[in-house]
């Protein structure tokens, strides 16, 4: 998928992750890529999290332990979580309509090659 798909889904994914636990930026960067979403640009996702903090989606505080430099922690608020479920039934929605489009690609593919049927056949060319 092209980068700027999956850029337009980080409002889930980050809620999704602070869900999971609670992190500052360059920890939600390192999941993010570990989720399959790689090369995303920092600057792009602290500009989600700006966002998703000025909608009240998170909170974030400064977290001054650990030796290094302070870094803002992002925590899920209660609109994040009704965020995250409407974000979670577009998704399943939009996941539905992406499987008929595969199956009925497949099932053209196989028309009018007359091979075997391989749902991803339309996607490797």
């Amino acid at each position: 998928m092209q980068g700027r798909e999956l850029r337009g889904l980080l409002h889930p994914f980050l809620l999704l992750l602070i869900l999971e636990r609670p992190g500052h930026g360059y920890d939600l960067i390192e999941r993010l890529d570990a989720m399959g979403v790689s090369d995303v640009e920092p600057g792009h996702v602290y500009r989600v999290l700006r966002g998703l903090e000025r909608d009240r989606s998170v909170t974030s505080t400064w977290q001054t332990d650990g030796g290094g430099p302070a870094r803002r922690c992002y925590t899920l608020t209660a609109k994040g979580h009704d965020d995250l479920r409407s974000w979670v039934t577009d998704l399943a929605y939009l996941n539905q309509v992406i499987g008929a489009c595969l199956r009925r690609s497949a099932d053209a593919v196989e028309r009018t090659r007359g091979g075997p049927r391989d749902p991803y056949a339309a996607v490797r060319g």
